[in-house]
């Protein structure tokens, strides 16, 4: 969390806890409960349970928080209403995922104490970005042990003992774990933001309070929580999907003529794959080229009621057609704008995003770049749409495909035919 939103909660001295956190997401006030209302409303994300062991470990946390326990979860209990209202109203005002947190983390830093208030990260990812981002802070970042407890992940090192593992070798794994264990190497953990294995060796910075985390704090203060069994790790990840915020995605599929061969099979089943893994309650439109122009494949809608009929029109689609890339943009702009505006007055909270595939220059838009580049939202926003743009072999205009996704927040992907399902699966991850 930034230093200043932090320290209105009452860090370090103060415990805070989960509770707090829920509370906060919760509060209609927002910051202003705390004395702050020029922040607004508490902003948070957090990377996917599916995808990220940081993003399970925070739901897992959570639940064991909410059960005032710190072992012995079960799916049961995770499924109990209480664990289900905690990560409802969480869900309900996360703003981003991410699959990866260190890409999580280089977003929050590059837009800011405005765009995002509290990710969740480990001590050493927070203290690294603090010094790699240091002359761009807004603020200074700072690490929250969760008072009722927090994951400590170690770092296993394990001497098989096999038929193939000879003697000597089994010797020298022996020789290399003492040579780890030494007090030598053990305080160079600490120079590299890691806790060193015994508590006889003193911490220093960048492990301190200046740079951004609470020394003071052992396992005593803030125990461990029990690593959950498989079962209920998975409840975890599916009470999540259950209660996390849903998409409007609007899919804008590129269908010119350059596109042909492998380039539209791989996309459309890419696509289709895409489409189909779609929550039931995510809503999903798709846009292709026709002619000089861009429209909409059949009406879209929610996924459960839709995905399959979008599924079977994609299937068909040909490549034989110029590529309106400008125009596409902003229809697609548009369009969500349209959904965004209707959701809101209807007090509903969504996510929104484009998925834009191109393989090569605009050809016939009626829009120039610099007219396309103004319906682009500022970014500025968490809230507002974000484009994932897709350069879709070597004749993409991958420069505009990467400015384009960076002015949203989104995500820019370099893809051949036969990358593209890899990628999909990541901006899943992100939606």
């Amino acid at each position: 969390m930034w230093r200043p939103m932090a320290e209105a909660l009452g860090w370090p001295d103060k415990p805070i806890s989960w509770d707090d956190l829920v509370d906060l997401s919760a509060n209609p006030d927002g910051w202003a409960s705390v004395g702050h209302p020029e922040w607004g409303q508490f902003k948070f994300g957090h990377t996917h349970p599916a995808y990220s062991n940081v993003g399970l470990q925070m739901m897992t946390a959570l639940a064991y928080s909410t059960l005032g326990t710190t072992s012995g979860l079960t799916a049961d209990q995770v499924y109990s209403d209480s664990v289900v209202e905690a990560f409802h109203r969480v869900e309900l005002n996360t703003y981003h995922y991410g699959i990866q947190n260190q890409t999580l983390m280089a977003v929050m830093a590059n837009r800011g104490p405005t765009y995002l208030h509290a990710i969740t990260s480990s001590e050493a990812e927070t203290l690294k970005t603090n010094a790699d981002y240091g002359d761009q802070l807004r603020f200074p970042l700072v690490f929250i042990f969760p008072a009722e407890g927090t994951f400590w992940s170690e770092h296993p090192y394990c001497i098989l003992e096999t038929d193939w593992v000879s003697d000597e070798q089994t010797e020298a794994a022996k020789i290399f774990r003492d040579y780890l264990l030494a007090p030598e190497q053990q305080a160079l953990a600490v120079d590299n933001y890691l806790r060193p294995r015994t508590s006889s060796i003193a911490l220093h910075a960048p492990l301190s309070l200046e740079n951004g985390t609470d020394p003071r704090v052992t396992t005593d203060t803030v125990p461990a929580y029990e690593s959950p069994p498989a079962d209920a790790a998975e409840a975890v990840k599916d009470v999540f999907y259950q209660t996390k915020k849903k998409a409007t995605i609007v899919l804008v599929l590129d269908t010119s003529g350059s596109m042909e061969g492998d380039k539209i099979k791989n996309a459309i089943a890419s696509s289709v794959n895409f489409v189909e893994r779609l929550a039931p309650d995510d809503k999903v439109y798709v846009l292709i080229y026709q002619g000089d122009g861009v429209i909409m494949l059949d009406e879209g809608g929610r996924a459960g009621e839709v995905g399959e009929s979008l599924a079977q029109r994609m299937r068909g689609l040909l490549a034989d057609s110029n590529t309106p890339l400008y125009d596409s943009v902003c229809e697609a702009i548009n369009l969500t704008d349209q959904f965004q505006a209707e959701d809101q007055a209807n007090e509903e909270k969504r996510l929104y995003g484009i998925v834009l595939l191109s393989d090569g220059l605009d050809t016939s838009s009626v829009r120039s770049e610099n007219q396309m580049l103004g319906c682009l939202p500022s970014g500025e926003s968490v809230e507002s749409v974000k484009i994932f743009t897709i350069a879709y072999g070597e004749g993409a205009d991958s420069d505009l495909l990467l400015r384009i996704a960076n002015r949203t927040n989104g995500k820019f992907f370099s893809a051949d035919p036969a990358q593209i399902e890899k990628i999909y699966n990541a901006i899943s991850a992100e939606q």
